[in-house]
């Protein structure tokens, strides 16, 4: 009937069908549903295509797609948000499957970082491994690193990676930085040599800029347009620094921000070091950044000075402090406003709380009794937040409610978490990377298990439920005649499961 229809009744007139289309474009799903049960020429109408496809853009969901992808946009938005109800339900009701990514020949764990459900793990034997929890069966590469200054055959201890959309970098304890590409295989397609350890390591998230701090000298690595890598910069900096990143979605050369005990620089290579916030005797004790701003914690003795300490919101256009947030005896240990929704950001403490604050207002909204110990990674969305413990217990939180939803404990510190619409990645860290007992000789694994630390992959979607719930062991091919997780030599090669 749709094609037949040329006019539509509006009470006493009749309206062209395209001036009936945008009067019914202001309605929104409740009244487009009302509508519909007016005529059959009203529910004609209110069915619209382009209805449905505006209302499903503004939710947010599909917004890649074009309007001829879809037959019925009406059912598409249906079932997106019924996803997007089931997905919260299984996130407050910890519904879902648990895998361990943990990697067994008696290596201990030394750092973790995630993006987009890619986890990337770097251990004190020198290797360096990926898991893509996003393919259940996918197999841990090693990233082959290059040899360092020592003796051939050996590597050094991994201190730092990190991970984007398109690289993979791991710096070294020899000073050693080496970078892979995810689309070209195994084989570093750079690497670089500092004289002494490396202390910081930054990745851009959407770019391929690597900012690296050893010492007292902050260097800038990033590839020219025709894929050579070079150094647009390298920065002396006064003192030793302890945060680096680099700051997102910048056009032309990268933008890096470190701080460094007291002073907070801002990196250009137009402009090297600019200071942007510098106080005597108040370090900074946590950073992070977004595109546009950036947020860092400083101790200022309020002990001594009866002056709390906080998180100072600057601007890095124009370099201007925009507000003091936080009112807390303790220090503030981790600070996240990249992932954060808009005018938010969350911090964790020492002082075992957990605080989410706003911006605008320049006051907490919230604050939660979180952690045994200090907090030491934090993240949140528009309802809740997911907050790691210096003593292995991870939280799940409902923001608006203020109530713990619920925990996870392991060992070590969590020093990783990251999470999306259906997945959570943690990684817990232990803090010792060389245990007593364990055994001077490489090739002895004999590392208790309780000493090397271990990353959790939580899937909520209940599409990879049934798959996921499987034990590793039994999602084996049984190619190989070693088992998965446990080191089982299999008698028998059984069929495919």
């Amino acid at each position: 009937f749709q094609n037949e229809i040329n006019e539509v009744p509006f009470f006493d007139v009749q309206l062209p069908y395209e001036l009936a289309l945008k009067i019914f474009q202001y309605l929104g799903k409740a009244e487009l549903g009302r509508c519909a049960q007016v005529s059959r020429t009203w529910k004609i109408l209110a069915e619209d295509e382009v209805l449905w496809y505006r209302l499903c853009q503004e939710e947010g969901y599909l917004l890649d797609m074009s309007i001829s992808d879809h037959s019925c946009w009406k059912l598409a938005l249906k079932n997106c948000r019924a996803r997007e109800h089931m997905l919260k339900n299984n996130w407050k009701n910890r519904v879902g499957a648990v895998s361990q990514l943990r990697y067994e020949p008696g290596r201990v764990l030394c750092d973790v970082h995630s993006c987009d459900g890619v986890v990337m793990a770097g251990y004190t034997s020198g290797e360096v491994r990926l898991w893509d929890t996003r393919t259940w069966d996918y197999r841990a590469p090693v990233l082959e690193a290059a040899q360092g200054p020592g003796a051939a055959g050996t590597l050094a201890q991994v201190s730092f990676v990190r991970i984007n959309s398109s690289l993979a970098v791991a710096a070294y304890e020899d000073g050693t930085v080496s970078v892979w590409s995810l689309l070209f295989g195994r084989e570093p397609i750079h690497h670089f040599q500092h004289n002494q350890r490396i202390q910081a390591l930054a990745l851009a998230p959407g770019g391929t800029a690597v900012a690296t701090a050893s010492a007292f000298e902050v260097k800038l690595e990033s590839p020219d347009d025709k894929g050579f890598w070079q150094t647009p910069a390298t920065f002396e900096i006064q003192k030793l620094v302890n945060f680096l990143n680099l700051v997102p979605d910048v056009t032309g050369s990268a933008v890096a921000v470190a701080a460094a005990e007291d002073i907070v620089y801002l990196l250009k290579a137009e402009d090297p070091g600019k200071v942007l916030h510098s106080v005597y005797g108040q370090p900074v004790t946590c950073l992070d950044v977004s595109a546009r701003e950036a947020a860092f914690g400083v101790k200022t003795f309020g002990w001594l000075l009866n002056e709390p300490n906080q998180i100072l919101l600057y601007n890095l256009e124009t370099n201007q402090c925009l507000t003091k947030v936080g009112n807390s005896m303790g220090d503030f240990s981790c600070v996240n406003l990249r992932d954060s929704p808009p005018n938010m950001l969350v911090a964790g403490n020492k002082d075992r709380r957990v605080r989410v604050f706003d911006v605008r207002r320049g006051e907490a909204v919230c604050s939660l009794y979180a952690h045994q110990l200090g907090v030491t990674a934090v993240q949140m969305d528009e309802w809740k937040i997911v907050s790691g413990g210096e003593e292995g217990l991870l939280c799940v939180w409902d923001q608006r409610m203020g109530t713990k939803l619920w925990e996870m404990h392991a060992r070590h510190p969590v020093r990783h978490v990251w999470f999306n619409s259906h997945s959570l990645i943690t990684a817990n860290v232990p803090e010792e990377k060389n245990p007593r007992g364990s055994s001077i000789t490489d090739d002895d694994p004999s590392v208790h298990r309780k000493y090397r630390g271990i990353i959790y992959s939580y899937e909520f979607s209940v599409d990879h439920l049934a798959v996921d719930s499987v034990l590793p062991i039994c999602r084996s091919s049984y190619d190989e005649v070693t088992g998965y997780n446990y080191n089982i030599g299999l008698a028998v090669p059984y069929d495919n499961i």
